[in-house]
């Protein structure tokens, strides 16, 4: 190239950055296609991590269920206690709650929408997840066996959820199976939505820089055929292979090197898991001590892939937190894990009349050392009720550190 043309090309350069600049800045971050505009995700203040009192809590939100908005009916509410009920009733509930318990982070675990009562599955996602995003906190979700009934399969869903303001959710990992170490791309794990989120210690502590609790996410399923009949998804064995990958990355995690590693703990830190339809287990605990309340069958795969022996070999999941059976409110010890049901929290979605529609909460506490806040001591949960108080029902430890 001669000197001439590369003046030219570097005027013209210049000229497109300088374009780019003032559309950039005159149209505050917004793309143009034709005569759509297009907002760029908006995102939230990253890494997740404990406040500075030494706090994290989430809010679980199951089975919100939701169709079309104010013309879609609730069910199973008693006709004494709404004048009209519809969507915006759910949407009225994810309001309070989050103003009540202003979470670190908030949790849903499946069933979002309704499929067959959303003839637009991309508006009913908007619109069900629009108080999450109002908030400004950080938000995570896994799909259902009902999300993907409507205009959108599960794939398009989760690639929707992930791009939405706020939203920390994935697709899927970009961890290798083979070699997690190497950060390859994996391409053969089952299901949409299995993504791992760190939470970092409180700002300032010695574990500012390290991951002090892990939440697991997991896509379930929705429906499958085994042997012939027809059942409920599961986790399958590529979900679990790289699950152990990402724990076994944890073990003896490396610390920050302004503090001696003989004053922090080398244990993997604890972690939470979140999906959706329960392990075929669980129906166990209905002859075992419960806090909540068992009120229906549990609705689980025929299948057991071994999600229950693989959390018990990993070491590190102190608690999990499921949906699909409405009704079921409990939290039960399976093994040494708790696994809670969410309770439904949706007003289109079946529930009991005269039982409130409801949202779990969890909180970590870390644990105060000399000079600074530490790793994670405990781990509690209680319920919310959709009644005029909000009320707080059942609050209890699922584990204590040493």
């Amino acid at each position: 190239m001669d000197s001439q043309n590369w003046k030219h090309s570097l005027l013209y350069l210049t000229f497109l950055l300088a374009i780019l600049h003032i559309t950039h800045n005159h149209f505050a971050h917004k793309l143009f296609f034709g005569n759509e505009t297009v907002r760029i995700k908006k995102n939230p203040n990253l890494p997740l991590r404990f406040r500075s009192d030494g706090t994290f809590k989430i809010l679980q939100v199951a089975d919100m269920h939701y169709g079309s908005g104010s013309i879609t009916r609730c069910r199973d509410v008693l006709a004494s206690q709404f004048q009209f009920c519809s969507d915006l009733n759910t949407t009225r509930f994810l309001k309070r709650i989050i103003q009540a318990e202003n979470p670190d982070f908030i949790a849903f675990t499946g069933d979002n929408i309704f499929g067959t009562s959303a003839p637009d599955a991309a508006e009913s996602l908007f619109k069900a997840f629009g108080p999450a995003m109002e908030s400004g906190l950080p938000w995570a979700a896994v799909l259902g066996n009902h999300d993907q009934e409507s205009t959108m399969d599960r794939e398009e869903l989760m690639s929707l959820i992930s791009l939405m303001d706020y939203s920390v959710s994935q697709i899927n990992p970009s961890y290798d199976l083979s070699n997690p170490s190497k950060g390859g791309v994996i391409t053969k794990i089952d299901g949409f939505g299995n993504y791992n989120l760190r939470v970092y210690g409180a700002p300032g502590s010695m574990l500012a820089n390290s991951t002090v609790l892990n939440l697991f996410f997991l896509d379930s399923g929705d429906r499958a055929v085994y042997q012939g009949i027809r059942t409920y998804g599961w986790i399958k064995e590529s979900q679990l292979d790289w699950l152990r990958g990402v724990s076994q990355e944890f073990q003896g995690q490396k610390q920050d090197p302004l503090y001696p590693t003989s004053a922090i703990s080398t244990m993997k830190p604890p972690a939470l898991a979140f999906f959706h339809i329960p392990i075929p287990e669980i129906p166990q605990l209905f002859y075992k001590e419960i806090i909540g309340q068992f009120q229906e069958a549990v609705a689980c795969s025929r299948v057991n892939s071994g999600v229950l022996r693989t959390f018990v070999s990993m070491g590190d999941v102190k608690a999990v937190f499921i949906g699909h059976d409405h009704t079921n409110d409990f939290c039960g010890n399976l093994e040494g894990i708790w696994f809670c049901y969410g309770g439904g929290f949706g007003y289109h979605g079946y529930g009991k009349s005269g039982w409130p529609r409801r949202a779990r909460i969890i909180l970590a506490e870390l644990q105060k050392g000399k000079k600074s806040w530490m790793d994670v001591q405990r781990i509690m949960t209680w319920k919310r009720l959709d009644d005029e108080k909000l009320s707080k029902i059942d609050e209890q430890i699922l584990w204590h550190g040493r």
